[in-house]
Parts: structure tokens; sequence; C-alpha cells
């Protein structure tokens, strides 16, 4: 089952869509596990191509009750996203987390967040800020997001910006305020603070976001006292996974990794019992 929702978030609504279990939680526990989806840079909860559609029903039929959201000023939530910044889109994370543990079936200690592209920074940022975030998929996450946003908009559009106070890049009006947040962002910097467990995609194909970022996020994760990673590179996948192909291995090793998980949890709930 699916259902719309609304979500408050300051002065702003955020449109999300919640997608209910389809399969009972295990025995011996009534709770079901949770997953959010951070869409990217001037994306959806729709994603390209019904990506992230696709996957949120898919991981409903695994068990998972998945939240799809947009961020303030895209798809159907309201405000101004070129107003907004990195620590805005964080904050707007946190606050679908807090709807979602309000939700009495949703346990607490079994919480994802997958981001793809921006939106793998701002998840990765947000389970540093907020421990109740406990795994991370990150799907062709950008990894200095001033540099790879800039590339992506053209660097007159930041000029612009900057001389004008807004500028406009696909009918979105940009502000100086966003790419500032940017620049503030370390996404790599910031890996070493998480504690949980992590699986980065990546698709050799992908000529906006670099597959060499993989790499150094695995290497950045394999470095912490805590926390395992897993990495899966996709031949020729573009970056938003749109071939049928590369697009079916993509969920399924989503799917799999995200079942490892749920199989590490039930171990540690049988020995701390």
């Amino acid at each position: 089952m699916e259902r719309q929702i609304t979500i408050r978030h300051r002065q702003e609504e955020l449109t999300a869509t919640i997608h209910y279990p389809q399969k009972e939680a295990d025995a011996g526990s009534r709770r079901v596990p949770l997953i959010i989806i951070c869409h990217g840079f001037v994306g959806s909860r729709i994603g390209v191509d019904r990506l992230f559609v696709k996957t949120a029903r898919e991981l409903a039929q695994d068990g998972h009750m998945v939240i799809r959201f947009d961020y303030i000023g895209c798809g159907e939530s309201s405000g101004s996203y070129g107003s907004e910044g990195l620590e805005s889109m964080i904050a707007q994370t946190r606050t679908v987390l807090d709807y979602a543990l309000s939700c009495t079936d949703v346990d607490p200690q079994r919480i994802t967040l997958i981001g793809h592209s921006l939106g793998g920074a701002v998840a990765l940022q947000t389970a540093v800020r907020d421990r109740r975030v406990k795994n991370l998929v990150l799907w062709s996450a950008v990894g200095y997001p001033f540099n790879d946003i800039v590339k992506i908009t053209g660097r007159d559009v930041y000029d612009t910006a900057v001389q004008s106070g807004a500028a406009d890049y696909l009918g979105y009006s940009f502000t100086p305020v966003f790419f500032e947040s940017l620049a503030q962002g370390q996404p790599f910097q910031e890996a070493l603070k998480f504690t949980g467990n992590v699986l980065v995609v990546h698709g050799t194909s992908d000529d906006i976001i670099p597959v060499d970022y993989a790499f150094l996020y695995q290497k950045v994760f394999w470095m912490r006292s805590e926390g395992r990673c897993d990495k899966e590179i996709i031949f020729q996948a573009d970056h938003t996974y749109s071939a049928g192909p590369q697009r079916e291995l993509l969920l399924k090793r989503t799917r799999d990794w995200l079942e490892e998980q749920e199989h590490i949890q039930q171990e540690w709930q049988h020995w701390s019992i």
C-alpha cells in the first residue's frame, strides 16, 4: 500500500510518498525496518525514469517501510530550492526521519538512508549528525559538492548568482547561499565520523560524477574503527542507471545488501538476549 503525505518543515510543506511493507515482520518482532530515499540535485521523489518509485516498491515487497520525499522547492513540495542549502536539506531529511519514527511500527534500530548523487552527500552528512541512522546506501554520490554541482550548472550560473544575487538554471533560481553551503560540505571528511555500515554503488559510464569517487569513499570508510563498507561498480551504468540491465543490477545489489544487514541485526539480537 502507498499513501501520499505532507510533512511540515518549519514554514514549508514536504510532499512525500510512504510505502508500507508488504511482508510481515519476522517472528518475534512487530516492528519493521525503515528506509528514506534522498533524491539528487533538482530532482524529485519520482527519480529519473521513475528510479525511486521502482526502488521503493521493491523494497516494500522485502518488508521495509519506505519514504521518498521532495526537498523544498522540488517536485510537489513548497518553497524555493535554490534559496536553501546543504544544511537545510540535512534538516529536512531529519524532519522526515522524525515523522517516520512517529509511526509506531518502525524499528528505531533499523534505519537506512539511500542517497543518490547530491542526495548521497546529504544522506551521509545527515547520518553523521543523527545517530538514529544505522546504515547508508550511496548511489553515485557527489564527493565535492561545490565543484560537482558547479560543473553541472556551469560556472556562469555561479558567477551570475554571486554578482546578481540569483541565477536561473532549468527554471530554478539559485542564490549565493545555495552555492556557499555546498562549498562548506566535505563528505569525504565527514565519512570518517559515521559508525554504521555502508554500501557504495557507482557506474563506470557515469559522465556526471566520476566513478573514482566510489573508490575514495570506500577507502575513507575503511579507515574507521567501526562499521563496514561494501562497494559495487556497475559496468556501463550511467548516472541515473537508466538502462534496464544496469538498473536491475543496482536494485538487486541494494536489496541483497539490505537483506544482509537484516541478518546481521537478527544475529546481534540473538546474541544480546
